[in-house]
C-alpha cells in the first residue's frame, strides 16, 4: 500500500449534467502491480477549474479527461471476460485488508489537494458480474471515500463501485454536495433506467443520500445508511466540536486522536488478524497494532487544518436539518445499519426512528460495533445486503435470477463461527442411495445435475436444515434452495430479529418463500430445491408426534416436478429427540390464557397458506406459528438418509391422469417414512452416538467420526 495511486484508479466526474460532450479515455497505471485500467468518458461538464488542477495528486489522467463517467473496465488482464456467474464458496476477499491499510492510504489521499469533490473506482473491486448495478459510496466525516476498503473485493463482484472523495481543503457546501451526487444519480438513471442505483452512505453522507432520495422519488434507489448523522442534534459530537474549536493552536494536534477515539473501537481494530496467535503472542500483537494505528494520526495533525473541523460542524448541523425535513418525501428502498456502541451519534435509537418514519425502511442493529462499522472487520456489507433481501439487478427483485451464492467467508461465518458448536454437538452423518439401491456414506447418490427436488421430513424447529445445507456445500459445492414459510420474509417478522443479523443468513444460504411461482423458476433454473410438504405443522409438532409426517392429501408438487422432468430424492432425518426434550407444546400453550391470546394475535397477522386445504379440514392445515417450550439434553447425533432418486422424465401421463399422480405422491411419502424407520433402527448400532465417545475420537483423529455400517 505505497500510495493512493497504488490502490485506486480515479475518475473525476465533477458535475454530471452535460454541457460538453466528447469521447475520451483515461489511463491509470498502478505503480506496484503495473496493471492498466481504462475508463471511457461519455458525457460530462467542466466543474470550473483547469484540467491540470483537477488531475493533481489523483493519478495519471489524460489532458482531455476533465470530468469522467466510468462506464466500463477494459484491460486489467482479463477484465473483458466478466464472470457470468459466481460459484458457491467463491472467494470474496473479505478480511484480506484491515484498518491499517486504510490508514496507510489515508496518509497519501489526505494530502493538500485544492480540487473539487470527485469519484474514484477502487482497483481492488475488479470486474463485476454482467448487468451489475452501480453502487455510489458517500463517505462520512472524513470525506476521503475509503470507508469501504475492507469491502472492496466482495462488493466489486456484484456492483460497479464508485466512491466519492472530498479533499480536505474543499469547502463545497452541503447543498453543493447534494447537487453533485444528484447529478451522478440522474446520469446513471438515464443511462440504465431498468437498473437500481445503490447509495451506501455513512454519517453525514447518509444525510446527502436521504436528501437525494427525497428530491428524486421516481428514480429507483436503494439507500443503505450506516450510522446516519440525522441524529446530530441529540449527539455528543454537537457538544464536542465547539469545544475543540476553542482549543489553543498548540492543542489542535489532539483533534485527530479525539476523532479516532470517538469514531470506533480501536481495540477491536487492533485485534483483527490475530486469531492465529497464542494468548501471549496475541496480546503482544494487539499492542503492536495499537501502536501502528496511532502513528498515521500524528501525520494527519500536520496536514488537516483546524478550519476543517469548524466546517464539518456547520455542515453537520445543516445536513441533519435538511435531511430530517424531507424524510416524508423519501420513497426509495432504505436499509439502516446502526451500531450499539457508537460514541458519536445515538445511532441505534436513530435507526429505529428512521425505520418508523420512512415508509419502505428496514433496520439492522450491531450492538457490539462502533461508529466506523465497516472498518472494524466484523461486518461484511455484501452479506448484509443479501441477507436483508436488498440485492437486485432489475426494477423488481427476482429471488432466483438475482441470487448470489454464499462466499467462502460467509460459509466460515455461519458454520464455523456461529454454528461451530452446534455442528460439533450434533456431528451429522449423511447417507445416500445409489442407482443399484446400495446405501453409502456421503452424498454420491444425489444427482449432481438439476433440477433436483429433495423432499423430506421437517424435524422440530427445522433443526436439520443447517446440517443439510452445510453438507451439500461441503461435499458437493452445491447450494440447496430451501422453500420456507413466507412469513419468515416479512418485515413484521424480521423486525423482531433486528438485533440479530444472523437470522438473515437463511436468505444468504438460499432460502426463499414457498410458492408455485418460485418452484417454477427454480426448476427452470435447474436448481437443487428443498421442500417440506408438512411445513409448519411438521416442524412445530406436538408431543408424541416425533417422526410423523403431516402431508396434505393432494399431491401439491408432483405435477410441476413431472412437467420439468425433475429428479425427486426422498429423504429422512432423525436425531432431534437426542438434542432437546419438548415439554410445552401448542395444545398446552393454548390452555394458558396469556399465551393463548399472544398466539392468536400473532397468527391473525401472519400469512395464510393452503386455504384450499383449510376448507377440507386436513390436519396439515393447522399451520399455527408459535415457539414450543423445550429444554436441552446431552447431545446425541443427526442422521440423514437420501433415498433412491425417482426420475420423473417420461412420466408425462401423470399430467393427464390424477390417479397416477397420487400413486407417485404416495410412493414419495412412503420412501420418506422408510428412510426414517431405517435410521431409527440403525442409529442404535452407532458406537459414536454418545457425544463423549465422539469427542474422544476427535481428540485423536482429524477425519470425520465413524457411524453405523450400512
Amino acid at each position: 500500500m505505497g500510495s493512493t495511486i497504488n490502490s485506486f484508479a480515479v475518475s473525476q466526474l465533477g458535475s454530471l449534467i452535460s454541457k460538453f460532450r466528447w469521447d475520451a479515455s483515461v489511463r491509470h497505471r498502478s505503480v506496484s502491480s503495473r496493471k492498466l485500467i481504462k475508463f471511457r468518458a461519455n458525457s460530462s461538464r467542466v466543474y470550473g477549474i483547469s484540467a491540470a488542477r483537477q488531475n493533481e495528486n489523483i493519478g495519471d489522467l489524460s489532458s482531455s479527461g476533465k470530468t469522467l463517467a466510468a462506464d466500463y473496465f477494459e484491460g486489467n488482464e482479463g477484465a473483458n471476460d466478466a464472470a457470468e456467474i459466481l460459484q458457491p464458496l467463491w472467494d470474496d476477499g473479505f478480511g484480506t485488508q484491515t484498518f491499517k491499510d486504510y490508514l496507510e492510504i489515508e496518509k497519501d489521499i489526505v494530502r493538500p489537494d485544492y480540487g473539487p469533490p470527485r469519484w474514484f473506482c477502487p482497483i481492488e473491486c475488479g470486474c463485476p458480474l454482467k448487468d451489475s448495478p452501480v453502487l455510489l459510496y458517500l463517505p462520512g466525516l472524513d470525506g476521503l471515500g475509503l470507508g469501504l476498503i475492507l469491502q472492496h473485493k466482495a462488493l466489486g463482484k456484484v456492483f460497479e463501485v464508485r466512491c466519492m472523495h472530498i479533499p480536505v481543503f474543499d469547502r463545497t457546501p452541503f447543498q453543493g454536495l447534494v447537487n453533485f451526487v444528484e447529478n451522478a444519480v440522474k446520469l446513471e438513471s438515464a443511462s440504465s433506467p431498468k437498473k437500481p442505483i445503490y447509495l451506501v452512505a455513512e454519517s453525514i453522507g447518509a444525510c446527502i443520500a436521504l436528501s437525494v432520495a427525497a428530491r428524486n422519488p421516481v428514480i429507483d434507489l436503494v439507500v443503505i445508511l450506516i450510522n446516519p448523522a440525522t441524529s446530530y442534534s441529540r449527539s455528543q459530537l454537537r457538544l464536542l466540536l465547539p469545544l475543540l474549536e476553542a482549543l489553543p493552536d498548540q492543542l489542535c494536534t489532539m483533534m485527530p486522536y479525539l476523532f479516532s477515539m470517538t469514531s470506533g473501537d480501536s481495540i477491536k481494530r487492533a485485534m483483527l488478524n490475530t486469531s492465529g496467535f497464542s494468548l501471549a503472542e496475541g496480546a503482544k500483537e494487539v499492542f503492536r497494532n495499537l501502536a501502528a494505528l496511532s502513528q498515521p494520526l500524528s501525520g494527519l495533525a500536520d496536514i488537516i487544518p483546524v478550519e476543517f473541523y469548524t466546517w464539518k460542524r456547520k455542515m453537520l448541523k445543516t445536513a441533519a436539518a435538511y435531511a430530517n425535513s424531507r424524510l416524508h418525501a423519501v420513497k426509495a428502498e432504505v436499509l439502516v445499519l446502526a451500531s450499539g456502541k457508537d460514541n458519536m451519534f445515538p445511532s441505534e435509537d436513530e435507526g429505529r426512528r428512521l425505520s418508523d418514519t420512512v415508509g419502505n425502511c428496514k433496520f439492522r442493529g450491531f450492538k457490539d460495533n462502533g461508529h466506523t462499522l465497516l472498518l472494524e472487520g466484523t461486518v461484511n456489507l455484501l452479506t448484509v445486503i443479501k441477507g436483508t433481501g436488498h440485492y437486485r439487478r432489475k426494477t423488481k427483485r427476482d429471488e432466483v435470477s438475482d441470487y448470489v451464492p454464499p462466499s467462502l467467508s460467509e460459509y466460515k461465518l455461519a458454520f464455523d463461527k456461529i454454528l461451530g458448536y452446534y455442528r460439533l454437538a450434533t456431528s451429522p452423518v449423511m447417507y445416500s442411495t445409489l442407482e443399484d439401491s446400495n446405501i453409502v456414506r456421503g452424498l454420491r447418490g444425489v444427482p449432481d445435475k438439476g433440477p433436483v427436488l429433495l423432499v423430506g421430513y421437517h424435524m422440530l424447529l427445522g433443526a436439520e436444515i443447517y446440517s443439510l445445507v452445510e453438507g451439500f456445500l461441503r461435499e458437493k459445492n452445491m447450494v440447496v434452495r430451501g422453500l420456507s414459510h413466507p412469513e419468515m420474509f416479512t418485515k413484521n417478522f424480521r423486525s423482531k430479529y433486528a438485533e440479530s443479523s444472523n437470522f438473515d443468513l437463511f436468505e444468504v444460504f438460499g432460502a426463499l418463500p414457498v410458492s408455485e411461482r418460485n418452484l417454477f423458476k427454480l426448476f427452470s433454473a435447474k436448481s437443487h430445491v428443498l421442500l417440506y410438504p408438512g411445513g409448519v405443522r411438521e416442524a412445530l409438532h406436538r408431543k408424541g408426534e416425533s417422526y410423523k409426517l403431516f402431508w396434505p392429501e393432494q399431491p401439491e408438487f408432483v405435477r410441476m416436478a413431472v412437467k420439468f422432468g425433475v429428479t425427486i430424492v426422498p429423504f429422512g432425518v432423525v436425531g432431534v429427540d437426542d438434542i432437546v426434550e419438548l415439554f410445552l407444546d401448542f395444545n398446552e400453550q393454548m390452555r394458558i390464557p396469556f399465551l393463548n391470546q399472544q398466539i392468536r394475535q400473532q397468527n391473525h397477522k401472519a400469512i395464510k397458506l393452503r386455504n384450499r386445504i383449510e376448507r377440507t379440514g386436513e390436519e396439515v392445515s393447522h399451520q399455527d406459528l408459535f415457539v414450543p417450550g423445550f429444554y436441552p439434553k446431552i447431545p446425541g447425533r443427526f442422521y440423514f438418509l437420501f433415498g433412491k432418486p425417482i426420475e420423473t422424465e417420461g412420466m408425462k401421463e401423470c399430467l393427464k391422469d390424477e390417479k397416477l399422480t397420487k400413486i407417485l405422491y404416495k410412493k414419495i411419502k412412503s420412501e420418506v417414512e422408510k428412510n426414517i424407520a431405517y435410521l431409527l433402527e440403525k442409529r442404535e448400532q452407532d458406537p459414536y452416538r454418545n457425544i463423549l465417545k465422539r469427542m474422544a475420537y476427535l481428540s485423536m483423529h482429524v477425519d470425520h467420526v465413524p457411524s453405523f455400517d450400512t
